[in-house]
C-alpha cells in the first residue's frame, strides 16, 4: 500500500516537472510557425519576398503590434481594499 502511494506521488510530482529544453524549443518552434501561418501573407502583400530577413522582420513587428494592442486594453493595475469579507478592488 505505502508502495502504491509512494508511485502515485511521484507520478504526481513527474507530470509537475519543469519543461525540458527540447520541450521548450519544440513550443517555441510551434509559435513560430503560426506567426508565419498568421502574419506571412499579410507580409507578401505588403511587398516584402518570403523567407528574406525584411519578411521575418514584417512577421515580428506584426506580431508585436498585434500583441501590444491585445495587452494594452487589459487593466494595469489593481487597488483593493477593505477586510475580511468585504473587499472593494478597481482596476485601471
Amino acid at each position: 500500500m505505502r508502495r502504491l502511494i509512494a508511485l502515485a506521488f511521484s507520478a504526481a510530482l513527474a507530470g509537475c516537472a519543469t519543461p525540458t529544453a527540447a520541450e521548450r524549443a519544440a513550443q517555441m518552434q510551434k509559435e513560430v510557425d503560426e506567426m508565419i501561418q498568421i502574419y506571412g501573407p499579410a507580409c507578401e502583400k505588403l511587398g516584402f519576398s518570403s523567407d528574406t530577413d525584411k519578411w521575418r522582420e514584417c512577421i515580428l513587428n506584426l506580431n508585436r503590434s498585434q500583441a501590444l494592442e491585445h495587452y494594452s486594453t487589459q487593466p494595469a493595475t489593481t487597488q483593493c481594499w477593505g477586510h475580511r469579507g468585504f473587499f472593494q478592488c478597481t482596476s485601471f
